[in-house]
């Protein structure tokens, strides 16, 4: 058996990553535990909710890309001139448009529509396609990359079918849903499945998860469709699947809804999202690390270093303290504690129960804002190009505890990723010199004339790079 690989799901010549959550006919459960057969039929059920889901189409334009002749410069009149020219052609010629397809769904009569955000990544135009085949352009209300959601903007002057909001958090293991989408390209398709698990995490699909699994026949196209209870209301977006080498095993991941509306309500009042923090450093709850500090559970969120003058200080929360729960929600894990709170409005109340010295308190505090990287590009210093660099974030576990420069993105192939650089590094030192700052590193890899040393922190570990 192959390697285990975590897929986006989103169709195109450039990309083929997408996701339908469909699936197995299996029985559920009622509320009372008596076993329950599959419905006769959905399609009464889906007559209702079909006009609401929309297909994606996006275009991108790619800079077009200089190649050089095999031929070197040759004069005009010599052999082989036909092929010298027809390599320049190629070379300087503008280059195809890309395109891509996806699924989304109208939220709103006034033509709110939500999808993935890599559904329309980098897309220079976007157009929505109604089930009645009506095509309308979109504008982009908002995006976050960070929780793979867009909120994209039609209008064709009339009230638009639209998908009501169900509730997430009230799924159960072993409900009926259906999964509507664009498989292929092909038009809409509907498929049937059961809720396979919750509370999903620690995928690294996304910065935020918490997916709903479900069992599903996956089929690029459909990132971004939706996923509806059999009441005809929403309870997540498809999103991502586990394809070893490729192929379906009946795995894949749905954004809950509740929180794809904490981000959407975020976007209409802000344009973006604010995210919320505590000021903690924090580490999974371990049994061992659980007897160590008199935790009767094996689970939580350990706090490892509470920053100073944060939200976490005020409250007067300190390292060894175990999280158990945020506003009631359990907390299980680390990653658990980073989506609860970065999920909160900034100001909010938030109320944690805490284990400490073996008793249980209650803990309210008030959600502060995580300041976002200020990127600077590597480009201006050729061996660094392709990378962002920016001050630590107050989301990394490096913040507040070393000096240095952070890596925000590296573009796959280029000269700084093909050096070894990665997102998420710590640059402290160039050529044996510390760096605070995007700035000082700038200053000091340019003034080097030959190679550069960096210095690198990642992961649980350090290294060097040496970029001849």
């Amino acid at each position: 058996m192959g390697p285990r690989r975590i897929n986006r799901i989103n169709t195109g010549y450039r990309l083929l990553i997408v996701g339908l959550l469909a699936g197995a006919w299996l029985l559920g459960a009622t509320g009372s535990g008596a076993a329950r057969s599959a419905p006769n039929s959905f399609a009464d059920l889906v007559e209702l909710l079909t006009p609401a889901v929309v297909n994606i189409a996006t275009s991108f334009q790619p800079e077009a890309q200089d190649q050089e002749s095999p031929f070197g410069e040759l004069p005009p009149g010599t052999p082989h001139e036909e092929f010298y020219e027809f390599f320049n052609r190629r070379g300087n010629g503008p280059s195809q448009p890309i395109t891509s397809l996806g699924s989304g769904f109208i939220v709103h009569p006034d033509g709110l529509v939500v999808t993935n955000n890599h559904v329309i990544a980098d897309a220079d135009e976007i157009t929505v396609v109604l089930n009645d085949n009506t095509r309308l352009k979109a504008e982009i209300l908002g995006r976050d990359p960070k929780t793979d959601l867009a909120l994209l903007k039609i209008d064709n002057g009339e009230s638009l079918p639209y998908v009501e909001f169900g509730d997430s958090d009230a799924a159960r293991v072993g409900d009926w849903v259906i999964a509507i989408g664009n498989p292929f390209g092909l038009g809409q398709s509907v498929s049937s499945g059961i809720v396979s698990a919750l509370g999903r995490t620690g995928l690294g699909i996304e910065s935020y998860e918490n997916f709903i699994q479900t069992d599903a026949s996956i089929n690029p196209g459909n990132s971004g469709g939706a996923l509806v209870n059999l009441k005809g209301k929403l309870v997540g977006i498809n999103t991502a699947i586990i394809a070893p080498g490729g192929g379906n095993i009946g795995i894949g991941f749905a954004i809950p809804i509740n929180m794809a509306r904490q981000i959407m309500d975020q976007i209409i009042e802000h344009g973006e999202v604010r995210r919320g923090r505590i000021g903690v450093q924090i580490q999974d709850l371990t049994p061992e690390l659980a007897e160590e500090f008199s935790v009767r559970q094996d689970d939580g969120a350990l706090v490892t270093q509470v920053m100073p003058d944060s939200p976490a200080a005020a409250a007067e929360l300190n390292a060894g303290d175990v999280i158990i729960s945020v506003n009631d929600k359990e907390v299980h894990s680390g990653a658990d504690l980073r989506t609860f709170i970065g999920l909160l409005r900034v100001g909010s109340r938030v109320k944690l129960r805490v284990v400490r010295d073996g008793l249980e308190i209650g803990i309210t505090l008030e959600v502060g804002e995580i300041k976002e990287v200020q990127a600077a590009s590597g480009s201006d210093v050729p061996k660094l190009k392709g990378a962002a660099f920016g001050t630590i974030p107050q989301s990394s576990p490096f913040y507040g505890r070393v000096k240095g420069v952070y890596v925000v993105s590296v573009v796959a192939d280029s000269p700084a990723w093909q050096s070894g650089l990665r997102d998420q590094d710590v640059i402290t030192s160039v050529n044996r010199k510390p760096v605070t700052n995007p700035g000082e590193l700038m200053a000091a890899s340019s003034q080097a004339g030959g190679s550069l040393l960096l210095n690198i922190i990642r992961g649980d570990g350090s290294l060097f790079i040496l970029i001849r």
